[in-house]
């Protein structure tokens, strides 16, 4: 975190926000996926992070509304888990069983190589330990499940996967954390999440379903797996942060665990940013999806979370597939659980790039500036450094004259394309209150507001 605004991330030494549009999470596990042309397309688009699950969970082929997942590995073989395979055979995959006790060497070395390659692209790594199980025939899929290791582990139902209900099952996730923390100890463009989605229960007639919070037998495990990794890295100079996804929902928290360094969310909007602000911490919305295939929705909720105090944003891009990996599977079918594809890619680099032009650091969420003008059902989002720099975003409506109220002085104002990044319009703006028109615009325009230094 940065010491001098703890709601964002330092990063080689420069402010960061963190902003992407990235694969669902399989990019190690699944030996089919090619995680270079992937990477080298977040590149180019400008974008800076990744989040990818470190193995304990995958899913079944064959889900309609996520097409060609990259975390269903078609084969055995496909599957590149933590765990060594043995040369037992019965395993629900229809490959070996796996030994508990033996480390799988080609899995961190895989491990390792993406997180290095994502290093050299400038591209943060965040590294998901373990997700819900959501639904028993999935929990079945995992190594960790009894009738997939040789060890006689892992004999509790899906919902209890993740709690203290079996000791030497937490001792398998207790070894697991620190064996990755060991191997990726160097690497400085990565961070941990414990588990994603521990709020998930089950639903009505077999569904799923969602808590607002985790239990708090699920809580107690995650302290226990924090500790762990806490304890793990103990002994080197450079520690990482830690992050817990917390909710699906808009709410505040409870006081977090004090090792817990990244709030998460799911499928939020930007009051997650504004509840959890004196935290003081990044507070990242760390998966979005369930709005259609369409670029708009993701555009603007980005725009709001990130302009509302967000630290981070990771839209869950479909379009990466095992087939597809630089991104091209497009356009998605019309029941697909979230969007992607180039442009919407090109957008939210569009965004970090507005968001870095600035001196992020030295602002924060501001309700005073806006004073009247926002077109009705609209609404705007403003970070300023008081008297120097204001980035306001305008969602909704197509035209608007807005009223300001800004510190003496001169500025410059640019009305900003949010789909393009061209300077639609850029006037001259005097301190005090006063009204600025925006050029016609559809859905959204951000406003790029610098204040003018005055001749000696």
């Amino acid at each position: 975190m940065h010491p001098e605004n703890p709601r964002y991330f330092l990063f080689r030494g420069q402010p960061t926000v963190l902003v992407t549009s990235a694969e669902h999470y399989g990019a190690v596990l699944n030996a089919d996926f090619d995680y270079l042309p992937y990477l080298d397309e977040l590149q180019a688009r400008g974008l800076n992070l990744t989040r990818t699950f470190a193995g304990p969970y995958r899913e079944e082929t064959g889900i309609s509304q996520l097409p060609d997942n990259s975390l269903a590995p078609r084969r055995p073989a496909s599957y590149v888990a933590p765990w060594a395979r043995t040369s037992e055979g019965g395993a629900a995959d229809g490959g070996a069983k796996f030994d508990l006790a033996a480390w799988d060497p080609a899995y961190f070395e895989r491990l390792k190589a993406f997180v290095a390659e994502a290093g050299r692209r400038g591209i943060v790594v965040e590294l998901t330990f373990f997700s819900a199980m959501y639904f028993d025939h999935r929990w079945r899929l995992s190594p960790l499940h009894a009738g997939n290791n040789v060890n006689g582990v892992g004999h509790v139902a899906y919902t209890e996967a993740h709690t203290l209900a079996e000791p030497a099952l937490v001792e398998v996730h207790e070894k697991l954390v620190a064996k990755v923390a060991q191997e990726l100890r160097g690497a400085d463009n990565l961070y941990y999440e414990i588990i994603n989605e521990p709020y998930a229960k089950p639903g009505p007639a077999g569904g799923l379903a969602f808590d607002t919070l985790a239990t708090p037998a699920s809580l107690q495990w995650q302290d226990r797996m924090i500790d762990a990794l806490v304890a793990a890295e103990a002994p080197f100079e450079h520690k990482h942060l830690i992050a817990q996804n917390l909710s699906g929902e808009a709410v505040e928290v409870p006081e977090p665990n004090p090792h817990v360094s990244v709030l998460n969310f799911h499928y939020g909007s930007s009051e997650s940013a504004r509840l959890n602000a004196r935290w003081r911490r990044p507070v990242v919305l760390d998966e979005t999806g369930g709005l259609g295939t369409a670029d708009a929705p993701y555009r603007r909720q980005a725009w709001a979370f990130i302009l509302a105090g967000g630290g981070g944003f990771n839209h869950l891009d479909l379009t990466f597939t095992t087939d597809r990996e630089d991104g091209t599977y497009h356009p998605l079918p019309p029941d697909a659980l979230g969007g992607g594809g180039p442009s919407l890619r090109a957008q939210l680099g569009i965004l970090k790039d507005f968001i870095h032009g600035f001196d992020v650091v030295a602002m924060a969420p501001d309700h005073a500036v806006v004073r009247g003008g926002v077109p009705e059902g609209a609404q705007t989002y403003v970070l300023s450094q008081p008297g120097h720099a204001y980035a306001i975003y305008l969602d909704g409506g197509s035209r608007a004259t807005l009223t300001l109220e800004l510190p003496p002085g001169a500025y410059r104002a640019e009305w900003v394309d949010t789909k393009t990044g061209a300077v639609a319009r850029a006037d001259s703006v005097a301190g005090g209150t006063g009204t600025l028109a925006s050029p016609p615009y559809v859905d959204d325009i951000a406003l790029r507001l610098r204040r003018v230094a005055t001749p000696p």
